[in-house]
């Protein structure tokens, strides 16, 4: 995909280069695109950036609800392993971009992925599915097609 067409995908301040995913959007709390998605906390639980949370417009722009969302992470979550008491929401799916940013999150990473790169490159699975599952297909594509285009 061309610079030109990236440009007018998200905007450079709304990604990062992650290790095992390069322009990888920032969760929707802090401006990112539908991918951020799969940076999102579980809807069950009070959120820490409640008051600038965009998850529910973001799921409405795309297609799905929060129970839908949960029930995407939960069984990616379950096959890939990512299940463990010791973070916030009980499963990486629901875990964010930050390094140290949540409890036991990075540990967690390191005993069940090994490696960031392993962790952000699965989280880009779990955005590019998400967004497969969204009823609204026709937004959703040209994140599907890019990300496919870089993998």
């Amino acid at each position: 995909m061309s610079a030109e067409k990236n440009e007018l995908l998200f905007s450079p301040q709304m990604v990062r280069d992650l290790p095992g995913w390069k322009n990888a959007p920032v969760p929707p709390c802090f401006g990112g695109d539908p991918r951020g998605l799969t940076f999102c906390c579980d809807p069950r639980y009070p959120l820490a950036y409640a008051y600038k949370c965009r998850r529910k417009e973001v799921l409405e722009a795309i297609g799905l609800t929060d129970e839908e969302l949960i029930r995407i992470k939960q069984e990616f979550s379950r096959e890939k392993g990512w299940d463990n008491e010791m973070v916030c929401f009980k499963s990486l799916a629901f875990c964010c971009m930050r390094r140290s940013g949540c409890f036991n999150r990075d540990p967690v990473i390191a005993m069940i992925c090994g490696s960031y790169e392993d962790y952000y490159s699965k989280k880009r699975e779990l955005a590019i599915r998400i967004l497969e599952r969204a009823r609204n297909s026709e937004y959703c594509k040209r994140f599907i097609d890019y990300e496919k285009s870089e993998g």
